[in-house]
């Protein structure tokens, strides 16, 4: 069995969703005549849970549960249409399936997650896949990584999660993995840098880099 596992984030990592994402803002706020706060603001905030999203930009506790709703029916309907492979990813997930065993850790749905990575055929390189519904305590707390190890019987001190923001960073760091930046997401590259040692332009990349790490350590145990 595979001893290395590398855990990736879905948004900014993996795929680009954010025409999905803000097409599926404005008709959350356009489902209660509202109009959706600017682009930027909106991306700013991509990586943290819908409720904490649509909470920080002014909807009311009891209203977050609507638009969340609202959302989640119109993300649907385009998700498929909308969302792409970042460039170097499918040849990341293929190249780290060689060496590592692979799981997703994410703060989107984990249905839609699934449905989406199986429709770009990546489904069934990951041994496991954690969404928002699944924890109680979403990234930047260990929870989600914690539980993916646990489903996967895998050790935190082989582990790495690649993620573009410093949600991923966090929660690597508080679970005792070792985190992995990538640029090409939706987190800033000097704030990435100030937290994690390792930031590389993509996916593809930093999954060379844990390659050769891991050939190093293997020549020279303890080594990582």
């Amino acid at each position: 069995m595979k001893e290395t596992t590398i855990l990736f984030d879905l948004d900014g990592t993996l795929i680009d969703s954010t025409e999905a994402i803000l097409e599926s803002f404005d008709a959350a706020y356009a489902a209660f005549g509202e109009s959706a706060p600017e682009e930027e603001a909106i991306k700013a905030l991509i990586g943290y849970p819908l409720d904490l999203m649509f909470s920080s930009m002014g909807v009311a506790k009891e209203r977050v549960n609507g638009y969340v709703d609202a959302y989640k029916r119109h993300y649907r309907m385009i998700s498929r249409e909308k969302t792409v492979l970042l460039p170097g990813a499918r040849e990341a997930v293929e190249e780290a399936a060689t060496f590592a065993r692979l799981g997703v850790v994410t703060t989107k749905t984990a249905r839609y997650s699934r449905e989406l990575l199986e429709h770009m055929g990546l489904m069934h390189r990951f041994d496991v896949l954690i969404g928002r519904e699944d924890v109680t305590h979403p990234k930047p707390h260990p929870e989600p990584i914690h539980l993916a190890l646990e489903r996967m019987s895998s050790s935190k001190e082989a582990c790495w999660m690649v993620g573009d923001t410093l949600l991923d960073i966090d929660a690597a760091l508080a679970a005792g993995v070792k985190p992995v930046a990538v640029s090409c997401g939706y987190g800033e590259a000097s704030s990435l840098a100030d937290r994690c040692k390792m930031v590389f332009p993509d996916a593809q990349s930093a999954v060379a880099a844990i390659g050769h790490n891991q050939k190093l350590a293997l020549r020279a145990p303890g080594l990582q």
